[in-house]
């Protein structure tokens, strides 16, 4: 069968993980490195010769993974971390629905974590998403994902512009839910398609938590109403430390947010507040 799903995985400096993961992923692979140091490229070209590597040179955060979608000749193209990899048969189901639901635009898949098998706290929470069922979606409609358990409409992802350099890494989802449903696309949580992810050990777990806060005030800044940016700009503050950390990092990324500041539509936006208020 001529396959449907490319596989796009963005990695940094993470060989080690590599070796693993890439052992579990069928079909076509393009691996995008960000830049790695520690001779990732050179690796999988010489242990997985089937693997697509494209070298950046230099770290794109998220939207090194436009440049695989980019790439990719198939409809679909599925997300993984250089720690996560989808479950036997997944693609094809994922495929299988994206074919039935010609307005879906994101699949979001059950994630389970670390060997224990634990479901991933995001999943459950979209699993019971309080938005309303839409006939023509596969599951329960969503405004957000994780990547790494995600499969997308190439073109619908395209025409929405992928992941931005504004945001840059981690939260990097959610601007790009909120388009495509404001474009007429759906997104929907379908829990018989699964992948897996092994977390690798943090690097920097303060890093990560003030870049979510300030990946989370850019994003409202770029979409959300000035009152939604005041509150969550306030909520920030009094954080402490972490809080005032991301807001001095997103003054120096806050004239490229308000270059690309759109406001969402009222439907969108109403939905992301009975998000907020569930």
């Amino acid at each position: 069968m001529t396959a449907r799903v490319t596989l796009v995985v963005a990695t940094q400096n993470r060989r080690d993980e590599l070796e693993r993961s890439l052992a579990h992923h069928d079909g076509p692979v393009i691996l995008v490195d960000n830049g790695s140091t520690d001779g990732t490229a050179a690796f999988v070209r010489r242990r997985f010769p089937h693997v697509d590597v494209v070298e950046l040179g230099r770290n794109l955060g998220a939207p090194a993974r436009n440049v695989g979608v980019r790439r990719a000749t198939t409809p679909y193209v599925a997300f993984a971390d250089d720690d996560s990899w989808w479950a036997s048969g997944a693609l094809d189901k994922a495929a299988d629905s994206l074919d039935a639901h010609p307005r879906l635009a994101v699949l979001a898949a059950r994630v389970f974590v670390g060997p224990e098998e634990r479901l991933d706290p995001i999943c459950a929470e979209m699993a019971r998403s309080p938005l309303p069922a839409e006939a023509d979606l596969p599951g329960p409609s969503i405004l957000g994902f994780l990547a790494c358990g995600a499969v997308v409409r190439r073109e619908a992802y395209l025409a929405a512009g992928g992941f931005d350099d504004v945001v840059f890494f981690f939260g990097e989802e959610e601007r790009l839910a909120l388009d495509l449903a404001a474009a007429g696309w759906g997104l929907a949580y379908v829990s018989d398609v699964v992948a897996h992810h092994h977390p690798s050990a943090p690097r920097d777990l303060r890093g990560r938590q003030v870049l979510a806060s300030r990946n989370a005030v850019l994003t409202a800044v770029m979409r959300r109403p000035w009152p939604v940016v005041a509150r969550m700009v306030m909520t920030t503050v009094l954080r402490g430390p972490v809080g005032r950390q991301a807001l001095r990092d997103a003054l120096r990324r806050l004239p490229g947010a308000l270059a690309r500041r759109r406001a969402l539509s009222h439907p969108v936006e109403s939905a992301r507040r009975l998000l907020e208020q569930s």
